[in-house]
């Protein structure tokens, strides 16, 4: 092997061992900003930049629940995408040019205590004057042209009433585009209160955190619903018997039982004061379908159904 050819390999191997190394260090740089933020732990699966590109990719992003609550999610955000003015870096600011964040699901939960998760976070229990002793003497100044926040789902578990928690999930599914976004916090308060106003959650103190940050002075560019189900169904891979028995546990966890008739694929159940009614059918030898349906003085409430499905879910795993 020629002299050439040795340096080449080694400046390649060189240059592959700092973009890891680099990426290695933004990423654990990050969660360890995210953290300090919210008081919430938080981790992130994969990082990737290309500074030919000026862009960047988070993937499997996960902020768990703040001390005093259940070691569960409380933000799932799968995949994020960025790109950036890496020049603004050299005179002291984050720019980003578009920031594409798809939530799959926010966690509120309320303690035994009745305490919510999400009004715990720092950058909504702090008050402003602590918050000023705490910042440091100078701000690396932020700008983000635009963030498109899409969002999935907000799971709700409520854990102040004696027995099994209270389990409602909200299916979203809304999509929009903010523009100017001026401070890490401000984009935090988005992430959090805009997927709770969406599925219609009131009376919660991070929407006035949200409102103190400039959030609801955001303009919205773009803006669009995919239409919900008043029911909720999915499809799993196990016999209908396992389906059925799963339903039944979920049922039981959640409220009381009414009706049960195995033969037909039928449970009935009381739920949140809401007639709960599951439908279970046979699509092949290992494949089932489950659909779930509640109504509450003849509306649907398909939080509460899709709540019941959740539970089915956890039973399955």
């Amino acid at each position: 092997m020629s002299k050439k050819i040795k340096i080449v390999i080694l400046v390649f191997v060189i240059l592959v061992a700092f973009s890891f190394a680099r990426d290695l260090f933004i990423k654990s740089l990050i969660g360890t900003v995210t953290t300090a933020i919210t008081g919430a732990p938080t981790s992130i699966g994969g990082f990737s930049m290309s500074v030919i590109r000026q862009s960047v990719k988070i993937s499997d992003f996960k902020m768990y629940n703040p001390e005093g609550f259940p070691k569960d999610i409380l933000v799932d955000i799968p995949k994020i995408g960025v790109t950036c003015n890496i020049a603004a870096l050299f005179t002291g600011k984050i720019h980003l040019k578009e920031l594409v964040l798809d939530i799959k699901e926010i966690g509120m939960v309320k303690n035994k205590e009745g305490e919510l998760n999400v009004e715990s976070l720092k950058v909504v229990s702090e008050k402003p004057k602590e918050k000023e002793k705490k910042k440091p003497a100078k701000e690396l100044a932020m700008r983000i042209d635009t963030v498109t926040l899409g969002m999935g789902r907000v799971v709700s578990k409520d854990y102040s009433a004696q027995g099994q928690p209270v389990i409602k999930v909200y299916d979203v599914n809304l999509k929009k585009t903010y523009k100017n976004i001026n401070s890490a916090q401000q984009l935090v308060a988005l992430i959090i209160s805009e997927p709770l106003k969406a599925a219609g959650i009131q009376g919660l103190k991070v929407y006035g955190v949200a409102m103190l940050a400039g959030v609801g002075a955001l303009p919205v560019v773009a803006a669009f619903t995919l239409t919900g189900k008043d029911y909720a169904q999915e499809t799993f891979n196990v016999t209908m018997d396992k389906a059925y028995d799963a339903g039944l546990q979920a049922i039981k966890m959640a409220g009381k039982l009414t009706q049960e008739n195995r033969a037909g694929g039928e449970i009935s159940a009381e739920v949140s004061g809401a007639g709960v009614n599951l439908k279970i059918r046979k699509v092949s030898e290992k494949s089932t379908q489950v659909t779930i349906s509640a109504r509450k003085l003849g509306l649907p409430q398909p939080a509460i159904a899709a709540g019941v499905m959740y539970r089915l879910n956890e039973q399955l795993k």
